[in-house]
This record gives C-alpha cells, structure tokens and sequence, in this order.
C-alpha cells in the first residue's frame, strides 16, 4: 500500500528568550535535523524579553511532530505551536525597487501597486520603490508583473503568522506549569 506524501509547507511560532545566541540554537537544530527553513521571521513581543519566531519548513506531519518537540526541548524555548493554514492569518512584506526610466513606466508601476495595493515609498528620476504586505500569492504576483521593467532590489521579511480569533501561542505552553507566560500577562494587564 503506498503511503500518502503529507510534506507541505508548514508554519510554527516559537516565543524564546531574547537573548544572545538563541536564534543561532534554533536554526542549527533546524540543520543538525536536515531541514531547509524556508522563511525565518524574528522580534520581539509585547515583553521585551521574549521573542517571536515565525518559521516555515517542509515537513510531513511525522516530521513536524518531531521538530515542535525538539524546539520544545531547548531551554530558551518558552512556547512552540504548529499554526493551522486554515485557522491562520500569513504575510509578509516585501520592498522592490524598479527601474523606472521614462515617465510612462513610472505610472505603469504606479498602476500596478494601485491594484495589489502597494505603498509608494520612494521614487526617484529613474526608480520607484513599493512596499506591499500580503499572503505570499500575492507578493509573487506584483513581483512578477514588475518584473519586465526590471527589479533592481527585492526585499522579503520572511512570513509572520498569528492564530485567528482568541486562540494565542500561550494555549500552548512548554511544560505545564513551568512557564506560563500568557497568564502572568494577563495578570500584569499587558
């Protein structure tokens, strides 16, 4: 019987301690266990001393399984949750400047981000800047129609995710008990 290929791109929040080190720890154990990360977002949270970060990887589910509870077993680790895509809100943002030679370029570009829903944010005699926030389909598209007039810098962050509604990374914690970090911020009223 020939097993089903469950390999995807899967999404996971890890809160850490913000510290010297620790994002070199997370992305050597992601090599150690032979995975590509696919798109590394990092910052801090609502405390300063902890932060967020978002990772992306192609794993099956076997795989995943075991990378969450590798991450879970590092002591800077506080939290690690495996974001459900259907329950999810993704994106990214993504700078590009092009080349923009002649005036009618400029306002085929300009065109353009009007319809994605780009930000002008520079423009120059001979480039325009965009900036454009969105799910990764989206940020594929205008980088592919600007393309012909030719990019002369990209910029990607990297994904950022968050559960919809009232489901948070704190639901889930390391251990019970032994860091509970979404309560003592509700305690603290942060």
């Amino acid at each position: 019987m020939d097993s089903i290929d469950t390999t995807r791109r899967r999404s996971i929040s890890v809160l850490v301690d913000n510290e010297a080190g620790v994002l070199s720890q997370v992305s050597r154990m992601f090599s150690r266990k032979g995975y590509n990360i696919e798109s590394l977002a990092v910052g801090t949270t609502a405390d300063p001393t902890v932060s967020r970060i978002t990772i992306e990887v192609l794993a099956d589910d076997d795989q995943i399984d075991l990378l969450c509870n590798q991450l879970r077993k590092l002591l800077a680790v506080h939290s690690v949750k495996l974001l459900d895509a259907s329950k999810s809100i993704r994106r990214e943002l993504v700078l590009i400047k092009i080349k923009t030679e002649t005036s009618e370029v400029c306002n085929r570009v300009i065109q353009i981000a009007n319809i994605f829903r780009a930000s002008v944010i520079d423009v120059s005699s001979t480039t325009i800047t965009l900036a454009l926030i969105g799910e990764e389909s989206k940020t594929d598209a205008i980088v592919d129609l600007v393309r012909e007039f030719g990019i002369l810098e990209l910029v990607r962050t990297g994904m950022v995710a968050i559960e919809r509604g009232t489901r948070t990374i704190y639901d889930q914690t390391k251990e019970r008990g032994e860091f509970d970090y979404g309560k003592n911020v509700l305690r603290e009223g942060l």
